[in-house]
């Protein structure tokens, strides 16, 4: 049973991967069609809260209003990354290609989530940078390189 639940919890993670390709190029081809950045950004993010009020009916799930008094400013400021995210997938798929773009994007989250990892930030517990982790990187930059050419 855990091997399976192994096997679902990976696929989950190459689904969320693959939305991230998807998303990157419907937006930019809606941002030709519209030949806005940040009206193809604010449509992508409309559609996405629909999602998400349509996952909170679904759920049934209450508001957490005593818990959301309790957050701190810093903890509400995903949307902002996301917004990042969008913007510049928006912006580079129609000139580098998805597969430059993917490349870089996951470069850039292995390296932030290395520094992230080794100086325990924003509630992660600390994991040690090692030559393995090292050397992983320098592939991964290798192959933006390749993917690239």
């Amino acid at each position: 049973m855990k091997s399976i639940q192994s096997v679902l919890l990976l696929l989950l993670g190459l689904a969320g991967g693959a939305s991230l390709v998807v998303q990157a190029a419907l937006n930019a081809g809606l941002r030709a069609r519209l030949d806005s950045i940040s009206w193809a950004g604010f449509v992508s993010y409309i559609g996405g809260t629909i999602a998400m009020i349509c996952a909170l009916a679904i759920g049934r799930v209450h508001f957490p209003a005593a818990q959301f008094q309790d957050t701190p400013l810093l903890w509400l400021l995903g949307g902002f990354f996301g917004a990042a995210y969008l913007g510049v997938s928006i912006v580079l798929v129609p000139r580098l290609g998805a597969a430059t773009v993917v490349a870089l994007v996951v470069s850039g989250q292995l390296i932030t989530a290395m520094a992230i990892d080794r100086f325990a930030l924003l509630g992660v517990p600390y994991h040690p940078f090692g030559p393995g982790r090292a050397l992983g990187a320098v592939l991964l930059l290798a192959g933006v390189l390749l993917i690239r050419r």
